[in-house]
């Protein structure tokens, strides 16, 4: 049945391919993953595989990736991504030997997926679960992990009919899981090759924050003509939702700039974006071809991806996107600077933002009214802007170690 819905799962990639760019993209880099292996794959080097769906479960696993990198060059790495918003955006990552799409999970492409990579050790990140290739890699002896694993009793493996897909979890050897809830489920099913090592994510917004590039255009946007910075806020990974609630509260208070970062850059989705605002704005692309565009603005709309983990340390506050949608985006890159973060009300499948709302760094708003109330409270009572900037950033520093946990249970 599983098999079944993978196949089923690919003939619609293939259907919707010609009219959606993204099953475009993914269709064509499978296509290509065989090729890519047999040109770049070392046959007398040994290679540990790691597999990230998208953008944001590589940033977990790229702490390990380059500790194993920097320390065990006796290993080559092997990366592969599922979705187009990681491979596209990482795949000139100099720090994996061979990245490529993973093939969908048939029987067929795993076999000629391994065949091809023959990979010494497997390492999935997050909520990769993939059945053939688990079964095929434990059939074949080859040692897999998951990395910053978390689970919930209303996942798919626990509950009554859920024994076919709870196999996939006895293939691993080991499962390094974020926090004790995690472990104890597992071992309700009698999985015990567990250990509790923390969230990895926690290593790499410190890494990022301590290597985060100067940004000329956002320093000079929001520092004022006597050298003091004016009260910011960072919206990130922004959507419409968002963007509604955010820009009339910034409309009205000319004592604060904003800048604004949206999840999509296409024109009609920055051009939305313009027409909420009654403030003067400038598009980041705008002012770097000339600087003289930024005079005068309160608003620096960032128009290009890459950018948005360094530039929260420009931040006063921070507003993270998506909780009005399907669930917020990174809050972390955000914490780390030491300011306070903002989101919306679908933030439960979050550990980390639920941490934050418990230490007092983060703050859920559920509507209009209760952005513009905490808002308010942050504006008006310095103490309670410092003290939860403050909170943030001890939250994540505390977090950190996840890697070295890792690492000194791994077969290496």
């Amino acid at each position: 049945m599983y098999s079944l819905l993978i196949h089923f799962y690919a003939f619609i990639v293939a259907i919707i391919s010609p009219f959606h760019k993204k099953a475009r993209m993914m269709r064509l880099g499978q296509w290509k993953t065989n090729s890519i292996l047999r040109e770049k794959i070392d046959r007398k080097a040994r290679y540990i595989w790691f597999h990230a769906s998208s953008l944001g479960e590589f940033e977990q696993g790229r702490p390990m990736i380059e500790k194993i990198k920097a320390e065990h060059p006796e290993y080559k790495i092997l990366l592969t991504f599922f979705s187009p918003s990681g491979y596209e955006v990482r795949k000139n990552y100099n720090g994996a030997d061979v990245i490529c799409y993973l093939p969908f999970d048939t029987p067929y492409r795993v076999k000629k997926f391994l065949n091809l990579a023959n990979p010494a050790i497997a390492v999935f990140i997050k909520y990769e679960f993939w059945g053939n290739y688990l079964h095929e890699l434990k059939k074949r002896g080859t040692p897999v992990y998951i990395i910053s694993a978390i689970f919930r009793p209303d996942q798919l493996f626990f509950q009554w009919f859920g024994y076919p897909y709870r196999k996939m979890l006895y293939c691993f050897n080991h499962l390094f899981v974020q926090d004790q809830r995690s472990a104890s489920l597992l071992a309700e099913y009698g999985i015990t090759d567990v250990t509790v090592v923390g969230d990895t994510r926690f290593d790499r917004v410190l890494d990022v924050r301590n290597l985060a590039r100067e940004l000329p255009p956002v320093e000079r946007f929001v520092t004022e003509e006597d050298g003091s910075r004016r009260l910011t806020l960072i919206a990130g990974s922004s959507w419409p939702q968002d963007e509604a609630i955010l820009i009339p509260y910034f409309n009205e208070h000319p004592e604060m700039k904003l800048i604004i970062a949206p999840h999509e850059i296409h024109r009609e989705h920055l051009m939305y974006i313009e027409s909420l605002l009654k403030r003067p704005s400038v598009r980041l692309s705008e002012v770097i071809q000339d600087k003289s565009l930024m005079a005068g603005k309160d608003c620096l709309i960032v128009d290009s991806f890459g950018l948005l983990s360094s530039i929260y340390r420009y931040g006063t506050i921070a507003y993270i996107g998506g909780g009005f949608g399907a669930g917020i985006h990174n809050t972390l890159e955000a914490a780390v600077y030491g300011i306070p973060v903002l989101f919306g009300p679908r933030y439960q499948k979050f550990k980390e933002a639920r941490d934050l709302i418990a230490v007092g760094g983060g703050f859920s708003v559920s509507d209009k009214q209760a952005f513009f109330n905490k808002m308010d409270e942050l504006l008006t009572y310095h103490e309670v802007l410092e003290a939860s900037g403050e909170s943030a950033g001890n939250f994540v520093s505390g977090n950190t170690g996840a890697t070295e946990k890792i690492l000194k249970e791994f077969p290496l």
